[in-house]
């Protein structure tokens, strides 16, 4: 990728997308989307904060595949806690088959340890949802392509409980005040942080966020979500157990944001999640 693509919604730019092949190797290099804006141009994605500088704006990132670091930072090592290990690999960009101005589809190949490990297939797409709020489609399958099945985990299955983080993930600013968290039918971070949930909701100050499962896979995944220590959410590929990927197996997952003006009342955030998964 040579230049960013920039995406567009409602005849506005609305997200970057780049291929972060530059970024410093301890943050797992990898394409990402930052800036992305609601339709009036808050900005809701944050890039390497200077709480965790490997948080990429919106991607895919996963802390252990194999026992390679595709997440950035330091890795988890049971017994031992958070270790700085040389294991980071690369989500290198291999092309687009298709580009638009309301989104693309891309190949890249997931290196480390001098092979190649996986191949993805990513499509992300726009929509609008209403003259304050619209839709990112994110869709991602990663194909096992070295010829050994492999396995997947977080730092939850690595022995740290809470931390089942990795997939894909949506790293938001950090302000002021903790953005306020609830889903269809729960309120708080400790209430909506590994559930089940249709959908989970931040929002901030002039904005939120809705992360619905569009899939029936995704949808098995349980939510990491983190509002006080700093705003982000992901679906989680390996809660309490490691993902198994046989030789040559497919993992497919999707996940539709909604990102709006304003605060949403839950019955609004429900309504417009209906509206995204269905366009």
């Amino acid at each position: 990728m040579n230049a960013a693509l920039v995406l567009r919604c409602a005849g506005r730019p609305v997200a970057r997308y780049t291929a972060g092949a530059d970024m410093a190797r301890d943050h797992s290099p990898r394409p990402c989307l930052h800036p992305v804006t609601t339709l009036a141009g808050v900005r809701v994605t944050d890039l390497m904060p200077a709480d965790h500088p490997h948080h990429l704006g919106v991607g895919v990132a996963v802390p252990d595949v194999a026992g390679h670091n595709f997440w950035g930072g330091r890795t988890f090592v049971r017994d031992r806690g958070p270790t700085e290990l040389d294991n980071h690999g690369v989500q290198r960009h291999d092309g687009f088959t298709l580009r638009a101005p309301d989104g693309f589809v891309e190949n890249l190949s997931w290196t480390a340890g001098g092979r190649v490990l996986l191949r993805e297939r990513r499509t992300v797409a726009t929509a609008v949802l209403s003259d304050s709020a619209w839709a990112l489609d994110f869709a991602f399958s990663l194909t096992e392509v070295s010829g050994q099945a492999l396995s997947i985990g977080s730092p939850a299955t690595n022995g740290r409980p809470g931390a089942a983080y990795g997939g894909f993930f949506w790293r938001a600013p950090k302000e002021a005040a903790a953005p306020v968290v609830f889903s269809a039918d729960a309120d708080g971070e400790e209430a909506v942080h590994g559930s089940r949930a249709g959908w989970v909701a931040l929002a901030g100050p002039g904005w939120t966020l809705v992360f619905a499962g569009a899939s029936e896979e995704t949808r098995r995944d349980p939510w990491f979500l983190r509002a006080a220590e700093y705003p982000g959410v992901g679906s989680s590929l390996a809660h309490d157990r490691r993902l198994p990927v046989a030789a040559g197996a497919t993992v497919v997952r999707r996940v539709v944001t909604v990102v709006a003006d304003g605060h949403l009342a839950r019955a609004e955030a429900a309504a417009l999640v209906r509206k995204a998964v269905a366009a």
